[in-house]
């Protein structure tokens, strides 16, 4: 930043609850504390109404810098008021906004379809897509994903199972799924939280993942290495995304007059105990 500017950098997540977002935020912190930032977190919880007060909280106090993961349907006005204010903003996850900020994003459709065309290699041919809700950007390209690695196979079996990106949430949906679709073997998940919930429910029903049913994460937090059985997934790396999401804010706060650019960060399947075929 310019001499004598404030070295606070907002942040704005949704739902900071989700692992996923948490490590995320360490890698962000642990890599700006070390060119002497100080990151303040605020949590949206995906809420368009929340979040307008949230950036207009950072603007009040002068922060230097926004990092920002845009709420589902957000207005256009929220975007005119961030230009009007001339905020450095690196938006993540969603909101690439046709090049109006910096974005630093996930290759969602290409992953789940990597996901999808791991299970249909192992012989399932009735696969769900499970977790989430709504209609969000990444929720969308992930299923998009699904869908056409479906079609590339000839397979016209296709089912979206809605279920909040949470365990719980995911334990509920999946007792649930199998008891209404007991011909689904397999489950490409939203990301690894609702996918861990799953799990859980499979062992409640006397089942192993990976054996009677399997199961694909998204993420690769922590826990999903350290899972009974431990998880596959498509592993993005959540502390290492808030490294490279901090070198980018960074670099934009030393070059103020650079282009934008957008970021999407690779990633890989992590072939663990969830998965095998089908039985």
């Amino acid at each position: 930043m310019r001499s004598g500017e404030t070295r606070e950098i907002g942040m704005i997540i949704h739902y900071i609850a989700n692992p996923f977002n948490a490590e995320l935020i360490s890698g962000v912190s642990d890599t700006l504390e070390k060119e002497g930032y100080l990151v303040s977190v605020l949590d949206s919880q995906d809420n368009i109404d929340r979040q307008r007060r949230n950036i207009e909280a950072f603007i009040r106090s002068s922060r230097g810098a926004l990092l920002w993961v845009p709420a589902a349907n957000t207005p256009s006005e929220t975007l005119d008021l961030l230009k009007t204010h001339r905020l450095p903003v690196v938006t993540f996850i969603r909101g690439a906004y046709d090049g109006i900020f910096d974005h630093v994003g996930i290759q969602n459709e290409s992953a789940t379809s990597c996901a999808t065309e791991h299970l249909i290699g192992l012989g399932h041919t009735k696969i769900a897509y499970f977790g989430g809700v709504g209609s969000s950007e990444t929720r969308i390209q992930r299923i998009e994903g699904y869908q056409k690695a479906l079609i590339r196979h000839g397979l016209d079996y296709a089912l979206v199972w809605d279920a909040k990106d949470h365990k719980l949430s995911g334990l509920e949906a999946m007792l649930k799924l199998r008891q209404t679709h007991p011909e689904v073997t397999a489950a490409v998940c939203n990301g690894d939280v609702v996918a861990l919930g799953a799990s859980h429910a499979l062992r409640r029903l006397g089942e192993t993942p990976g054996k009677s049913f399997s199961i694909v994460g998204f993420d690769d937090i922590q826990d999903a290495s350290t899972a009974t059985p431990p998880l596959t997934t498509i592993a993005i790396e959540p502390y290492n995304f808030g490294v490279k999401l901090a070198q980018v804010l960074i670099n934009r706060l030393k070059e103020p007059q650079s282009p934008t650019a957008t970021t999407l960060l690779p990633f890989k399947l992590k072939i663990r105990e969830t998965t095998d075929s089908p039985k």
